[in-house]
């Protein structure tokens, strides 16, 4: 189960909700199947369908 508070930790340079996007992406490609939201991203651009956008960038996996 890949949670996304560790998805933050392991690349805390991140700087906008877009590159976390692109993290999820990259974590979807290398394997990880499962994903649970336990933590609301505190980026300044964090929309407020935060979570649809997440599941749909590690769901999409192009």
């Amino acid at each position: 189960m890949l949670y996304l508070s560790e998805v933050l930790m392991k690349n805390h340079e991140m700087s906008s909700f877009e590159e976390l996007k692109v993290a999820l992406k990259g974590e979807a490609r290398q394997g990880q199947m499962f994903f649970e939201m336990d933590v609301k991203p505190g980026f300044t651009d964090t929309p407020t369908d935060w979570q649809d956008q997440c599941e749909a960038a590690f769901t999409s996996r192009d």
